[in-house]
C-alpha cells in the first residue's frame, strides 16, 4: 500500500501543470502507477468491453519522459518525509493502520514443532529403509510423535539401525526390542539403548578378551582337571578292574585244573614257571584261589592266583614233601587281593591245600605283622620268628603291608595237622 501524499504544488502556490508532473497519470482514473487497477467491477472501466477481444496493452514505460524516474525535487512539502512506506525515516500511524477488532474467540498460538537438527532443507526418504519397514513403523500420532516430529522418526530409524550407528539394511539385530515394544513412541518402556561408537564396541572388546593370566589359570585348571580324571581313572583300573579281571583268570585257571585231574591229565612232581598244581582254602575268609610254581608277577600274582617259592635261593617244598615248608606269595591289594584279609586269622583255623590225589590240612599257628622283604629267613625249612623250634611240615603265607603299599612283608605260619587223600572225601574244613 502507498502512503498518503499530499498535492504538489508549485513554488507560486498554484498547482502543478500535468504535463511537467514527472509522474503523470497516464490512466484513467487519476492513478500515476501504472500497475494500479482501480478496485471496481470490470463493467464500470470507461472505454472496456469485457465481451469483445482485448488489444494488448502498451508499454507504459514508452509513454514517460526520459526524466519520468528521476529523483523528485527536495522541496519544503518532501522534507523529511519518505514517498515509500516502510522506507528510512517512515513510521505507521494510528490513522493508517487501525487496530484490529477483537476477536470473537481467545488466541490460542500453535506451539511451534522443534525444529530438525540436522537440516532445515527438503529431504527424501531413506533409501536404506524396506518398505515393510515403512510399513511398520507407526504413525507419529502419539504424543511423543507430534511433539518431536521428524526428529522423533529420526531417533526411531537410529534404532533400526545396526551395532556401530551405521544405517542398518532394514533388518533389525536379532534380539532388539522394536518401537511398539519398547514404548518410544508413547509406550511409557524404558529408552532403547545408545548405539555404541567404534571405539566404545573396540574397548568392550578388548574388556571381554580375557587377559594372558587369566588364560594361564584356565590352562592350569583344565591341566589339573586332566590330570585329575587320568588319576581317578587309573585309580578305579587299579582297584576294581584288575580285581575283576584277576578273579576271572583265577577262576578259569582253577576249573581247568580240576577238570585234568579228572581227566588223569596232571601229575605229581615238577611243574613248569606258571603251571597251576594245587588250590589253597581258606575257609574262615571264603578264600579259594589256585597255585602255580613261581612268583612271577606277570604271569602269576597279578593274574589272581598264589605263587609257590619253587625257584633258586628262594625254593621251598611241596606239600608232599616229608619234612620242609610250603611257602606261597599272594596279592593283598588288586589283581583279585587273595591274601587281603589274612590278619584276620587267628590260631586254630585250618588252611586247606588240595592237590590232584591228597587234602592237606594245616592249622595256623602264628602271625609276623611286619618285616623287610629281605627277610628271607621267614621261609626256611624251619622258619625264624614262627616259635617252630624243630624241622616240621609247615605252612608259609606272604603278603605286603601295609595295604596298597609293598614297604614290608606281613607273615602268616601254619602247621600241618592232617594229609586226608581224596578217595577219603574232603576234610571236615571244607566240608563244614
Amino acid at each position: 500500500m502507498t502512503a498518503l501524499r499530499p498535492e504538489r504544488e508549485s513554488a507560486a502556490g498554484g498547482p502543478v501543470d500535468p504535463l511537467t508532473d514527472p509522474l503523470p497519470d497516464v490512466l484513467a482514473g487519476g492513478h500515476s502507477s501504472p500497475w494500479f487497477r482501480a478496485e471496481q467491477p470490470p463493467q464500470q472501466i470507461q472505454g472496456h468491453n469485457l465481451s469483445a477481444p482485448q488489444p494488448p496493452l502498451a508499454d507504459p514505460y514508452t509513454q514517460l519522459p526520459a526524466d519520468a524516474y528521476a529523483a523528485p525535487p527536495q522541496d519544503d512539502a518532501y522534507v523529511g518525509h519518505s514517498p515509500y512506506e516502510g522506507g528510512p525515516g517512515w513510521t505507521a500511524s494510528p490513522e493508517t493502520y487501525p487496530a484490529p477488532e477483537a476477536a470473537e474467540e481467545p488466541y490460542s498460538p500453535v506451539p511451534e514443532a522443534p525444529r530438525d537438527d540436522e537440516t532445515m532443507a527438503l529431504r527424501a526418504a531413506d533409501p536404506a529403509r524396506t518398505d515393510e519397514e515403512r510399513d511398520e513403523t507407526p504413525p507419529a500420532t502419539t504424543a511423543a510423535g507430534a511433539e518431536g516430529g521428524r526428529a522423533a522418526r529420526r531417533k526411531a530409524a537410529k534404532r533400526n539401525a545396526r551395532p556401530g550407528g551405521r544405517r542398518g539394511t532394514g533388518r533389525r539385530r536379532a534380539g532388539a526390542p522394536t518401537p511398539e515394544a519398547s514404548g518410544t513412541l508413547g509406550g511409557g518402556g524404558e529408552p532403547p539403548e545408545r548405539p555404541r561408537t567404534r571405539v566404545e564396541a573396540r574397548r568392550a572388546e578388548r574388556a571381554r578378551k580375557p587377559s594372558a593370566a587369566t588364560v594361564a589359570s584356565r590352562a592350569v585348571g583344565e591341566l589339573f582337571i586332566t590330570i585329575g580324571v587320568l588319576m581317578l581313572l587309573f585309580v578305579t583300573y587299579q582297584l576294581w578292574w584288575t580285581n575283576v579281571r584277576a578273579q576271572q583268570q583265577a577262576d578259569g585257571a582253577a576249573h581247568n585244573l580240576q577238570q585234568d585231574w579228572e581227566q588223569g591229565k596232571r601229575k605229581p612232581g615238577a611243574f613248569q614257571a606258571g603251571q597251576g598244581f594245587a588250590i589253597l582254602h581258606i575257609p574262615k575268609l571264603d578264600v579259594v584261589v589256585p597255585v602255580a610254581s613261581g612268583i612271577d608277577k606277570q604271569r602269576v600274582l597279578d593274574r589272581g592266583m598264589a605263587g609257590h617259592y619253587a625257584e633258586g635261593a628262594l625254593k621251598t617244598a611241596l606239600p608232599s614233601a616229608k619234612e620242609g615248608n610250603f611257602a606261597v606269595a599272594g596279592h593283598r591289594n588288586t589283581h583279585g587281593e587273595p591274601f587281603r584279609y589274612i590278619n584276620r586269622l587267628t590260631p586254630g583255623d585250618p588252611i586247606v591245600v588240595e592237590t590232584q590225589d591228597t587234602y592237606y590240612v594245616y592249622e595256623m599257628a602264628s602271625i609276623l605283622p611286619q618285616t623287610p622283604p629281605s627277610n628271607t629267613a621267614v621261609i626256611d625249612p624251619v622258619p625264624a620268628g614262627s616259635g617252630f623250634t624243630e624241622p616240621g611240615r609247615y605252612l608259609t603265607l606272604t603278603t605286603c603291608t601295609p595295604e596298597f603299599t609293598s614297604t614290608y612283608r606281613m607273615i602268616v605260619w601254619g602247621k600241618m595237622v592232617e594229609e586226608r587223600p581224596r578217595s577219603k572225601g574232603k576234610p571236615d574244613a571244607l566240608v563244614d
